[in-house]
């Protein structure tokens, strides 16, 4: 079955005294992008996130947000006092600085210095929220099997909208390989008649030159291998569609190769009924790799 890369989860939990709530979220992506929003003061919890989300997640540009409280009296916020100084001293050069090139500025007030990132922390755990960890943890497995739930039902919706368009994709092959036989009949008598206008024209023609470039055009204009291709492309993301792994980059990669087919087809075409059908083709084939690009 696959997977959606677009889906929403989220979860509540508490323990120690401490209430917790996650939120995650991922829209498509190239690869897999983490952006994480952590508090601070928990030792270890983003290299653990980030293999949790690793180990289950494959692609998809991924946000998570964990949003920690403590009971009232329990840790809350303290002062990183060397950040505290760096940004009083940084605010002291400022003030000089535009002294000495006579441009008043207005006094920063407290709000101002506490606003500037890391003078306010998450305070240290307290006693009895050592265990705080391995509960997040433990409840963050819980989050990421919504998650993947809601990927993989995502993933059945567009794993029938892809076998519909396969379906199509590989009805105008079948279309195009039976305009390109009908085609056969009329190639051969506008080469006959080429070939006649050439011999009158030219009496002294080399059969034998000739014969070769007309085999030569009628190669050419063979789109027996680009049909066999296509069939070829079909089958195989038939088959990716039932493959229990990750298959959204291969799908990718053959709705690519699909399209090179059907161009080099639509090239060869020589006919409006085969170039109709080319056409129609290329359109699927651009609807179906839209539906791919969310494929996890």
């Amino acid at each position: 079955m696959i997977r959606s890369m677009t889906a929403f989860a989220s979860r509540r939990g508490g323990a120690s005294g401490v209430e917790w709530e996650w939120d995650l979220r991922s829209v498509n992506g190239r690869g897999l992008d983490l952006r994480l929003r952590l508090p601070e003061g928990i030792e270890g919890l983003e290299p653990a996130v980030r293999a949790a989300l690793t180990a289950r997640l494959s692609r998809g540009s991924v946000s998570l947000n964990l949003r920690v409280s403590r009971a009232a009296g329990e840790g809350g916020f303290a002062f990183d006092e060397p950040q505290l100084d760096r940004v009083l001293s940084a605010l002291e050069h400022v003030q000089q600085r535009a002294f000495a090139l006579g441009v008043t500025l207005a006094q920063p007030t407290a709000a101002d210095v506490l606003a500037q990132k890391g003078v306010v922390v998450a305070a240290p755990m307290a006693t009895g929220e050592e265990g705080l960890l391995p509960a997040l943890l433990e409840d963050l497995d819980g989050l990421l099997a919504d998650f993947v739930l809601a990927r993989e039902g995502e993933g059945a919706a567009l794993d029938s909208i892809l076998r519909e368009q396969l379906a199509g994709i590989a009805a105008l092959v079948d279309d195009a390989a039976s305009a390109a036989e009908a085609r056969r009949g009329d190639a051969r008598q506008a080469l006959t008649a080429a070939l006649r206008r050439v011999v009158e024209d030219v009496p002294e023609v080399d059969q034998g030159r000739l014969a070769q470039e007309l085999a030569l055009i009628a190669v050419r204009s063979d789109v027996t291998e680009e049909i066999d291709r296509l069939r070829a492309h079909v089958a195989a993301a038939g088959e990716l569609l039932d493959d229990s792994k990750p298959s959204g980059r291969r799908l990718d990669f053959l709705a690519q190769e699909f399209n090179r087919e059907a161009n080099t087809l639509l090239s060869k075409a020589s006919s409006s009924g085969l170039s109709r059908i080319g056409l129609d083709l290329k359109a699927a084939i651009d609807q179906m790799r839209e539906q791919v690009q969310n494929v996890e």
